[in-house]
């Protein structure tokens, strides 16, 4: 019954092909229901099931789809076969114009889908179909409605501007079957057109490849895909539709699936088949509805959300597990890519789901076991080596070449004994050994690999042929060096075959080496990126698909990488490796002579200057990596002036001539005149959009009624008596100098019109007639953000450390805005006076003092209307939601500002009557724009929450607001969540006070199950309308000016002039292949230029974008909407093929490190886009740990230097650097000194360099004046000491996120920067990331300064003290008198609080806050609530904590005592020595031996006495005696030890250097190895101190903790006293500025760029609390000073009573 010509049955919907097409609508048969209803809102619609019945029979009674059991056809004709194909097609009915209005004022809810347009089928057709699949698969019926509605906006956006037969298939197209729909290239990745095609007699399950040997040839690709198209180009529309349908209404009610974009492909393909099957077809029942909710989504929801929570007493709580435990979504997806993935899907009979026929699959899935199913595809194992595996091309592009330049320049180190060179051979030989580190870094590279891939997965094998070859081509590289070796130096050796060995050995290396470096590791040894094998389908598509760049780009990304390394290749060569060969001559051969030392004679000593060498070395390799980041930033900065200008922006285009031809480009450029008519002069049409721009300042503030007269064009009568218009005088001025005439200088104005000139010089796409454009859709991610500040919130001080309210601050920084508001205000109030004739007449006088309360809080009587001028004025200008919603409703504005101005008919055919004009613009806008909010916890706000929701939804009644709703689930079961969408026109219920729902859908479960932000935006995506979507953060601010821009951007997405060929057609698909553009970045200005200037802006953005490597940055970018859902959605980690991060920044830079994307990313792209992507992205944080380990490793340098400048007698020069005769026993070490600056000099360009991007930035956009005055700005607010200190809290996040995971670096303050922290909090979030490191690294400097002093190690001390006090030089007010002497009092009791009962801040909270990252929490709660100080924390894995905790810092103990012990290994002649070791143990270990002592003496008197004292302090008391004791013990120890040292300052310094290193390594052994995990609460603590341990709900391990705690206490000992040193120490070093006048005003004058006279007043203290506050500081100034006196007494006095001070001791002789 096969029909000829590969036609199956005539479909009975397709019209008869040979009437005339254009009689007849293509469609289903109309069959009218029993009661049609427009999706009324109205809830009583129940009906619908009811008599949609009807609609079944027409579907009973001729098979719509021809089933498999009415013919056979070969099953090479499966194109045929698998849709039902219509003849018709509509390409050839001439069209009408696409844009023909469909008369004004129509009421089509979808105008350009409507009747007269030739449309393929009905909006009621396509509600049938809606109808139709509901019943059949049992979607919700809300959610049936809202995808009902959204493919409607989708057909009337694209059909406004095409025709709706395009419309409808470059939808399909984009979703189903376009090259570039996921769907397809899932079909094709997973190779289900081989299970199509295999039928069901073979078994088609893994053996299905080998079993079938068709003819040859069907089976290539090629053929596959051109019967993919085949079958696509024969679909009817009505099929196209409906396959729309299905896939809408699947992903509508997807919940967290939709996060696994091939999982929603393979349920939508097993949905698909079920629809075609006979089983389907002649159901008759509707399936209840939900049904696809709980069989299909919820079984797979409740997979996700176990993998991360478990249930404890009814709650979820979050699982202790880390990435590579849980079973993500990336990893639930992949297993849908493969073949062998689907293979192993099984159900709970144990049979496998693709053993069924397709048909029958989707019914099957309520009986899936998904327990079984899933896997781990990847690894996300915390450790540094991902940074090897990722990157490595970086590693040996800089390690390998940086061993060729070094091993060249130094001959001395392979030279033999006897002789000052080595042979030729060797030479060679040895550089060559280069090839051999690259192969050693690419054999780690791979080792480490293996630990991130499932070996048991498809992809391991590649890794161990890999691994054979690296093992061959490390022979070949290392081997021909040993055989030189033997032979090199035998006498009479005059073969030339060891010299040719060593030239050839060389040359494979450099070939290895550069095919190492550039070839990505994904395509080396079986190439898994370009490879043709079918096995390696899916990772290409997957994971290897970044669009191709433009040929003009790609050249530029070449060009661009070819000068940045050839520029540091070369003067890397020269400035660093040439320069360091003097140093290496002189040093290699050297040893030192006559030193010893007791223990280990002079086997250490002696080789003291190979050891700095050796650390010279290394610190020459980092500076190597740091000096790419310099080319990198140099280049890129000046490709982007390049592009810049190839863009139209230019430095030298004089600002007049950008104002004075701002009229035509707006014009030209934002009008779509095209196609209108010339009677209108372009003139009229500017004017009306330039007033609006400059009335809508006017609004915000920004300008006066004066200014305003200025910049408006007015109507004037000309000469002649007509009415013309006059343009104003801002663009006919031709000077260019707007100083206050047409601005308020510097104010926000004048800001956004420059900006709006310069950024119409560039060039855009040209903008499409308002009726023509795209719909889009706004939304808005919110939690709890403010959404209107409340009058409280604005005039009362936050706190006593704030200093001042908020309107306070704001009024300072937007003084003129404050101007214009209060005269507004006060015209406002003049004639609501007026109204009322209580107006009088004022004296001048009073009117001043009348004015008082305007200008202070900007009302007078506090009636609603004026406090929420006053509410709304702050709220635009803080961080609210409000000014979200006003900034993004300009778009709405501009939308109606263009359509008005363009279609000037409108107007008249609406006459007078502005009403009905308003409307149809109402109309437009709301057609083509949406406005969204994702209120995650609206259901949950307070009264005065709610108010202001309601506030905003009266004052924006098209504003949308998705949020959850819940409903408690029947007794003991799971709540219900739905997902709600309410708008300003939603009506109120009587009974909640509420606003009814439009939709209410429910979801499968709660949706937050990651972090918030993407969740709660994708339970609020199935509510955009449109093709694009605009991602916009609850704290951002739109223009109307930059609205109106907003065609223009929509352009940018290349979609506006769409080929009328169809996407199907043999020749027409071919003008589809573009690759769409998926997201679009626009500019983001940050709202902090007076709150201290410390912001780079994106100008090199642009540079990175061109060459392709800028990486989805989050806000404010546009996403091509339908590419985004059908990878995933528009939120989070986990499109294999957009790149697209968030991040906070350093520890989520941590987190991505560990992601399958960078993997995929560092091992597949070719190597210019490799690099492009890892400078501008990860690089940038890895030269930030490289700046911070460059500083560390330069002051070792320094200190290993300063020990041989300090022991060893060093040559005198002369000028041409010969050593002078008549030295014996001299050491040559001037060429290494020459070294050390040119190292100081190449450090401080890279960190000056940074500033570079900066202040081009502000070249390009303001003119050179206002770039310098800007980078002097930046210098005088100390930006280069935040930098540093900025540099290390990155790299410390990153480095212990990948260490220990967790977010730990919480962010300072809130709000404004006018909040002063106390003392003691800053120090609590400092110590750890930066205080404790700056403080080593100052003794390590001390010590440096004492033995080599140079003038260059000035600016070390600058980079090194901006560790330490960064934190406290950018805290407002940090040097007043009398808060520095009550935050000194503060810091006492914050260090001695928390030990007699719990308190929230306190010293020891803090130290077992720090503990925790590396103990853990213990899991169990035994009974006793649990403190939320800090959320759970696992306990590091072992593995990690080894290396980091315990390896680590017994190495830097290590050097540091080598250095110590060569300092003391030069006796007087004659004696021996006492051993230095000896000595560091007994100074570095007593102390702790004290503390313990002291702690088990006072246990026991706790134990005793505690429990009959019923004294409350009694613990607090204990705890204090305790700290005095070992603060006491710890200074008599250094006293000692000072003594020891003979009072010999430098020695004594490396000593305590030393100390502290051995002390540190020991504590963090003592936590990593002996601590258990610690409790939630510190009842361990308080039951110590006090002696009551009973009652503490400790239960069993009452009898261990004492044991635990014991240990803990001696750490915490030594730890209390070293930060009571360091706090002091830092107290001392923040009290000059403290003694000198002024110095607190010029500090706040510095950070916040106000003027002395508008400064923020001090705070009002009543009578009571100033004599408080003085009686504080009196007291407390006495304690400080003592306390330091004190301390400076014991380091002080003993220096200068050095001669008089003498012991007799014997004991100390020996030590």
């Amino acid at each position: 019954m096969a029909s000829p010509s590969g036609y199956s049955l005539q479909d009975p919907r397709a019209p008869n092909p040979f009437t005339d097409s254009r009689m007849q609508q293509p469609g289903p048969p109309q069959i009218h229901y029993g009661q049609r209803s427009q999706y009324a809102e109205s809830e009583s619609d129940h009906e619908h099931y009811a008599s949609a019945n009807a609609s079944t029979t027409r579907l009973a009674g001729g098979p719509a789809c021809p089933s498999h059991t009415l013919y056979s056809v070969p099953w090479d004709s499966e194109a045929n076969r698998r849709y039902n194909p219509s003849i018709d097609s509509h390409s050839s009915i001439p069209s009408l114009s696409p844009f023909a209005d469909p008369g004004t004022g129509s009421s089509e809810p979808y105008p350009a889908w409507s009747a007269d347009r030739q449309i393929p089928m009905s909006t009621e057709e396509i509600e049938d179909i809606f109808l139709d699949l509901t019943q059949k698969f049992g979607f919700q019926r809300d959610s049936m409605r809202n995808m009902f509605d959204f493919t409607m906006q989708l057909l009337d956006s694209r059909a406004s501007r095409m025709t709706p037969n395009q419309a409808l298939l470059t939808l399909h197209a984009d979703y189903i079957g376009g090259q570039h729909a996921n769907y397809r290239k899932w079909y094709f990745a997973a190779q289900l057109n081989l299970d199509d095609a295999v039928g069901h007699a073979q078994n088609p399950g893994l053996q299905r490849l080998k079993s079938v040997k068709g003819p040859k040839g069907t089976k290539s690709l090629d053929s596959a895909l051109n019967r993919w198209r085949n079958a696509m180009n024969n679909m009817s529309q009505y099929d196209r539709l409906r396959q729309i349908a299905l896939f809408l209404l699947c992903w509508g009610e997807a919940g967290n699936v939709r996060f696994v974009p091939e999982c929603l492909c393979f349920i939508f393909k097993c949905a698909d088949d079920y629809y075609r099957s006979p089983e389907c077809q002649n159901r008759v029942e509707p399936v209840p509805e939900g049904l696809y909710l709980n069989t299909v989504i919820k079984p797979l929801y409740r997979f996700m959300r176990d993998q991360g929570y478990e249930v404890v007493d009814g709650k979820f709580v979050r699982k202790e597990k880390d990435h590579k435990d849980i079973i993500g979504y990336d990893d639930i997806n992949q297993l849908f890519w493969y073949p062998e993935g689907l293979a192993k899907i099984v159900l709970s009979d144990n049979s496998r789901l693709v053993d069924l026929p397709p048909a029958q699959r989707f019914m099957r899935f309520s009986k899936i076991d998904w327990n079984r199913v899933f896997f781990k595809t990847y690894f996300e194992n915390r450790s540094r080596s991902h940074l090897l595996v990722n990157f490595n091309r970086i590693w040996v592009l800089h390690i390998s070449v940086y061993y060729f330049y070094t091993a060249f320049n130094s001959p001395r180190a392979y030279a033999p004994h006897n002789k000052l060179n080595p042979s030729p051979e060797m030479t060679w030989s040895a550089v060559a050994l280069g090839g051999a580190v690259s192969t050693s870094i690419m054999i780690l590279a791979t080792i480490a690999e293996y630990s991130y891939i499932p070996t048991t997965w498809n992809n391991a094998s590649h890794l161990t042929t890999r691994l054979l070859f690296l093992l061959v081509i490390l022979a070949l590289t290392a081997g021909p060096t040993v055989y030189i070796a033997t032979v090199d130096g035998r006498p009479n050796q005059t073969s030339q075959i060891p010299l040719i060995v060593g030239i050839v050995q060389f040359f494979i290396s450099v070939v290895v080496t550069l095919a190492f470096g550039l070839i990505p590791s994904g395509r080396m040894f079986g190439d898994r990126v370009a490879g043709k094998a079918r096995k390696y389908m899916a990772s290409q598509t997957f994971t290897a698909s970044y669009p191709a760049l433009t040929r003009s780009a790609r050249s530029a990304s070449i060009l661009l990488w070819l000068l940045i390394f050839g520029c540091k290749f070369v003067e890397s060569y020269f400035f660093l490796t040439s320069s360091f060969s003097s140093p290496i001559a002189v040093m290699v051969r050297t040893r030192v002579q006559g030193c010893n030392d007791k223990i280990f004679g002079d086997a250490l000593c002696a080789n003291q200057v190979l050891f700095t060498l050796a650390i010279m070395y290394v610190m020459d390799l980092v500076l190597f990596f740091l000096d790419t980041y310099l080319w990198y930033i140099i280049w890129l900065v000046v490709f982007s002036i390049g592009r810049a200008f190839s863009l139209g922006f230019s430095i030298w285009t004089p600002w007049s001539e950008v104002f004075t031809r701002m009229p035509k480009r707006i014009y030209a450029k934002l009008l779509a005149t095209g196609e209108m008519e010339v009677k209108y002069k372009p003139k009229v049409l500017v004017s009306q959009i330039w007033n609006a721009v400059i009335i809508s300042m006017y609004r915000e503030h920004l300008l006066s009624i004066d200014h305003v007269q200025r910049l408006l064009y007015h109507q004037v009568d000309s000469p002649d008596g007509r009415r013309t218009l006059r343009a104003p005088p801002f663009f006919t001025n031709q000077s260019g100098h707007t100083n206050g005439t047409f601005f308020p200088p510097g104010g926000e104005a004048e800001r956004r019109i420059s900006f709006f000139a310069s950024s119409l010089t560039m060039s855009f796409p040209d903008p499409l007639p308002v009726d023509a454009m795209p719909t889009f859709t706004v939304l808005v991610p919110h939690y709890s953000e403010k959404i209107l500040l409340s009058l409280r919130e604005i005039i009362r001080e936050e706190d006593q450390n704030t200093r001042v309210t908020l309107l306070e601050y704001l009024k300072q920084l937007h003084p003129v805005e404050w101007d214009n508001f209060v005269k507004d205000t006060k015209i406002l109030a003049e004639e609501t006076d007026a109204m009322d004739g209580t107006g009088s007449q004022h004296t001048e006088k009073a009117a001043k003092v009348d004015d008082i309360p305007f200008y202070t809080i900007g009302f007078k009587t506090s009636s609603p209307e004026y406090t929420l001028r006053t509410r709304i004025w702050a709220s635009l200008r803080a961080q609210t939601l409000y000014r979200t919603v006003s900034g993004m409703m300009n778009y709405s504005k501009a939308i109606k500002l263009l359509y008005r101005v363009e279609n000037p008919d409108i107007v008249h055919n609406f006459g007078g009557n502005t009403e009905r004009l308003e409307r149809e613009l109402e109309r437009m806008a709301r057609r083509k724009f949406k406005f969204a909010v994702s209120m995650q916890r609206f259901s949950k706000f307070n009264k005065e929450e709610q108010e202001n929701a309601e506030f905003l939804l009266r004052a924006y009644p098209d504003l949308q607001i998705a949020y959850l709703d819940e409903e408690p689930g029947s007794k003991g079961g799971e709540a219900r969540l739905f997902s709600a969408l309410i708008d300003g026109h939603s009506e109120i219920d009587e009974v909640t006070g509420r606003r009814k729902p439009k939709f209410r859908i429910e979801l499968p479960g709660n949706p937050i199950l990651g972090d918030g932000k993407s969740d709660n935006q994708n339970h609020a995506i199935v509510f955009y309308r449109g093709e694009y979507l605009q991602l916009i953060d609850a704290n951002q601010d739109n223009y109307l000016e930059e609205c109106l821009k907003i065609r223009n951007i929509l352009g940018e997405f290349e979609e506006f002039s769409v080929s009328s060929q169809s996407p199907y057609a043999q020749w027409g698909h071919k003008e589809f292949t573009k690759a769409p553009v998926a997201i679009l970045g626009t500019r983001e200005y940050i709202f902090s230029e007076n709150i201290g200037s410390r912001h780079s802006v994106p100008m090199t953005a642009r540079a990175l974008a061109w060459i392709g490597g800028k990486l989805h940055y989050g806000h404010p970018d546009f996403l091509n909407a339908i590419f985004m859902n059908t990878r995933g959605g528009a939120a989070d980690l986990g499109f294999g093929t957009i790149l697209n991060f968030q991040t906070k920044i350093g520890t989520g830079m941590g987190e991505q490190m560990l992601s399958r994307e960078y993997y995929y990313l560092g091992t597949q792209l070719p190597i210019d886009r490799f690099l492009t992507f890892y400078y501008g992205h990860p690089g940038f944080h890895v030269n930030n740990i490289l700046v911070i380990y460059s500083i560390q490793i330069f002051m070792l340098t320094l200190v290993f230097l300063g020990t041989l400048n300090k022991q060893l007698a060093i040559c005198k020069v002369d000028s041409s650097g010969n050593v002078i005769g008549g030295q014996p026993g001299c050491y040559n070490l001037i060429p290494v000194f020459d070294w050390i600056r040119r190292c100081i000099v190449s450090i401080f360009l890279v960190f000056f360099i940074a500033f570079l991007p900066l202040f081009l930035q502000e070249l390009v956009e303001r003119g050179t004046g206002k770039a310098l005055l800007r980078l002097g700005k930046h210098f005088l607010s100390l930006s280069p000491v935040f930098e540093v200190f900025s540099t290390q809290i990155y790299s410390q996040s990153i480095l212990s996120n990948l260490t220990f995971g967790g977010a730990r670096y919480i962010a300072t303050g809130r709000g404004f920067a006018t909040t002063r922290m106390s003392f003691s909090i800053l120090y609590s979030r400092f110590a750890g990331p930066s205080i404790y490191m700056g403080m080593r690294n100052l003794l390590l400097l001390l010590y440096a300064t004492m033995a080599i002093w140079i003038p260059h190690l000035i600016y070390f001390w600058l980079s090194v003290m901006s560790l330490v006090i960064a934190p406290f030089l950018f805290n407002p007010h940090q040097f007043g008198y009398a808060d520095f002497m009550i935050d000194y009092r503060e810091f006492l009791r914050w260090m001695s609080r928390g030990n007699s009962r719990t308190k929230a801040s306190s010293w020891y909270g803090y130290c077992r806050l720090s503990r925790t990252m590396i103990t853990g929490y213990k899991k169990k709660k035994l009974g006793h609530p649990s403190e939320k100080l800090s959320s759970d924390v696992p306990r590091a894995p072992w593995s990690t904590v080894f290396l980091s905790e315990i390896v680590f810092p017994i190495c830097v103990a290590v050097i540091f005592i080598v250095a110590y012990m060569f300092v003391k290994s030069f006796p007087q002649p004659g004696t021996q020595n006492p051993s230095p070791l000896l000595r560091i143990l007994v100074v570095a270990i007593g102390p702790v031996a004290w503390n313990a002592v002291i702690l088990l003496t006072l246990f026991f008197i706790s134990l005793l006495m505690g429990p009959m004292v019923s004294w409350a302090r009694f613990g607090g008391f204990m705890a204090a005696l305790a700290h005095g004791l070992c603060l006491i013990g710890m200074i008599a120890f250094f006293e000692f030890f000072w003594f020891l040292e003979l009072w010999d300052a430098s020695h004594a310094t490396l000593g305590l250097i030393t100390i502290i290193a051995v002390q540190r390594a020991i504590q963090k052994i003592i936590i990593s190895v002996f601590l258990t995990r610690e409790y939630k609460h510190d009842e361990t603590n308080l039951a110590w101190w006090s002696g009551k341990w009973y009652g503490r709900g400790l239960g069993n391990s009452a009898i261990s903790q004492p044991a635990r705690e014991f240990i803990v206490k001696i750490v915490e000992m030594s730890l209390w006293t070293s930060d009571f040193v360091i706090a002091h120490f830092l107290l001392i070093i923040l009290t000059p500025p403290i003694l000198l006048p002024y110095a607190n005003r010029l500090h706040s004058t510095m950070l916040f760029w106000l003027r002395p006279s508008k400064q923020i007043r001090a705070p009002l203290f009543s009578m009571k609390q100033k004599r408080q506050r003085r009686w504080i500081v009196i007291k407390y100034s006495i304690v400080y000073v003592v306390v330091v006196a004190f301390l400076a007494a014991l380091i002080v006095l003993p220096a200068l009573f050095r001669d008089t001070i003498t012991f007799t001791c014997t004991l100390c002789k020996n030590i």
